[in-house]
This record gives structure tokens, C-alpha cells and sequence, in this order.
């Protein structure tokens, strides 16, 4: 049970063997090192590529926006000829088909108000004129085109 003195030799080949074992796990170590920063590098490029889609996403709902806004003004415009105030109401015959310059104006650069031959129809029916308008509000940026169209309905009284 008492250790020995002549005991407390360490032999060669133990050493040998210790040794090793420690230079397996110091490689391990390194793999596993390897391994976490390729999978937060993954990662890091998936956050980028969200964070990119995010901001896309966001610039075309801005264009389509002002898309909206554009063809809206279009319907406002037309409704103002139809409907004058002060003045008779007119038929889509007798009002103008060419659309005012909307690019100048802030917010709307790059967009325009697309008409088509038949944006203002109108029919007569027990002595009230029923209107079908429609407008396109077309916005150019860069390479990009966003367009929205408007229908609306009205009646004289």
C-alpha cells in the first residue's frame, strides 16, 4: 500500500503517451475554433442578406406610394374638369385628355400621369350621366418602374 520510492519513477513511454493526448485534443480545439467562426460567418452573411431584402422592400412600397399618389391626382384632376365648381357638368367628350405635369412638383419626380384614349367613359341613364374615370400614375427611379392604376365611379345628380 506504501509507495516505494524506486516506485516513483515515470517511464519513458507513458510520457510518449501523454504527450500525444495532448496534442489530439490541442487539434480538436482548433477544428471546433474553425467550425464556429464559418458558422458565425454564415450567419453574419445571412443577417446582411435579410437587412438588404428589408431596405428593398421598403424603397418599392416608398415608390409604389408615390405611384398611388400620382395616379390619385390624376382622378382628382379629371373629376374637376367633369365636375366644376361653379360651372355646368361636362361630358369626358368635351374635357381635356392631356394630363398635367405632376414631375415638378416635390415628391413626384420621376412620375407622371399615364391616360389612356378611354380613361373618361360616360353614359346616360334616366336622366343622370354615369362616369367611369380612370388614371395610371407611372414613377420612374433609376432602373426601376412602379405604376398603380385608379378606377372610380361617379354620377351627376
Amino acid at each position: 500500500m506504501f509507495l516505494n520510492n524506486s516506485d516513483k519513477t515515470i517511464k519513458w513511454p507513458y510520457i510518449m503517451r501523454l504527450g500525444q493526448r495532448t496534442n489530439r485534443q490541442s487539434g480538436s480545439a482548433l477544428v471546433i475554433a474553425i467550425f464556429v467562426i464559418i458558422v458565425l460567418s454564415l450567419l453574419g452573411a445571412a443577417l446582411v442578406k435579410t437587412l438588404d431584402s428589408s431596405q428593398e422592400s421598403v424603397a418599392f412600397e416608398v415608390f409604389g406610394t408615390r405611384a398611388y399618389n400620382t395616379a390619385q391626382t390624376g382622378i382628382q384632376w379629371q373629376l374637376a374638369q367633369i365636375f366644376p365648381l361653379g360651372g355646368t357638368i361636362q361630358t369626358c367628350a368635351s374635357i381635356s385628355n392631356i394630363p398635367p405635369d405632376v414631375s415638378a412638383i416635390s415628391g413626384f419626380e420621376g412620375c407622371e400621369i399615364i391616360l389612356a384614349v378611354d380613361a373618361c367613359v360616360d353614359f346616360l341613364h334616366d336622366s343622370s350621366r354615369y362616369y367611369t374615370i380612370t388614371s395610371t400614375g407611372q414613377c420612374n427611379v433609376g432602373a426601376e418602374i412602379t405604376s398603380r392604376t385608379i378606377e372610380v365611379e361617379a354620377r351627376s345628380l
